[in-house]
């Protein structure tokens, strides 16, 4: 990675995030923070193609990127957008809209919303690494305080309960 000072503003965030090998190193250095893993055999034996921004597997020949795995896979939304929007979430007092996004990093509203809730969902799962399988809930709670339902509405509940 480069020798500079972390971000502290969105500005100095854009300028940090313009190059793209600052970027792979970056997310690299966050993924795999020991060397490269293979996601299929997890090997840690590998060659970088600079050119293409891969590495490629010795054993199984597979060639991956730092995004497979992760809330940036699929997306054609180049990295530094990405991490752009990342520090904007991350370093936000409040809530960071989604029109925020779209005017901070000149992306469309939909695209903007599509990384937040990627970003929103990477963050809950304290990893950049997307989660698969069975998802349990304890408790759950529809609907408001039940101020505005009719009053036989509210009767039937509390008779139910």
């Amino acid at each position: 990675m480069t020798d500079q000072k972390p971000p502290k503003t969105l500005q100095e965030a854009i300028r940090y995030f313009t190059e793209a090998e600052t970027c792979l190193q970056f997310t690299a250095s966050l993924r795999w923070p020991d060397s490269p893993t293979c996601p299929r055999c997890h090997s840690k034996e590998y060659r970088l193609i600079k050119t293409r921004a891969l590495w490629e597997c010795k054993l199984c020949r597979k060639q991956y990127s730092v995004k497979v795995g992760t809330i940036f896979e699929d997306s054609p939304i180049k990295l530094h957008k990405w991490l752009c929007a990342i520090w904007m979430i991350v370093n936000a007092k409040h809530d960071v809209s989604s029109y925020e996004i779209h005017r901070a990093l000149n992306v469309t509203q939909k695209t903007a919303w599509f990384m937040m809730h990627r970003i929103r969902l990477g963050l809950h799962n304290q990893s950049l690494e997307m989660r698969s399988g069975d998802v349990g809930a304890d408790e759950t709670s529809i609907g408001g305080s039940g101020r505005r339902v009719r009053r036989n509405v509210r009767k039937q509940h509390a008779e139910a309960s």
